[in-house]
């Protein structure tokens, strides 16, 4: 009875991400996250850029999910 010889196991290289890669993703999301932080949490009253009331219907549910006081 013959037996069949597997071949070897070919394990990929596995290659770091460099910090360089990362980074302007990272500061993307970043001021990503800082923008909508803004919109949720104090586009109201004295520091409102959008005039109305529109921005705070759109935001009101997920300011009380947040924590944020808006009443």
């Amino acid at each position: 009875m013959a037996h069949p010889i597997a071949p070897a196991a070919v394990t990929p290289a596995i290659t770091p991400i460099s910090l360089k890669a990362i980074a302007p993703w990272a500061l993307f999301i970043g001021i990503l996250a800082l923008v909508l932080l803004y919109f949720v949490g104090a586009e109201q009253g004295a520091f409102s850029v959008i005039a109305g009331e529109d921005v705070h219907e759109w935001v009101h549910d997920g300011r009380h999910l947040l924590g944020f006081p808006c009443h």
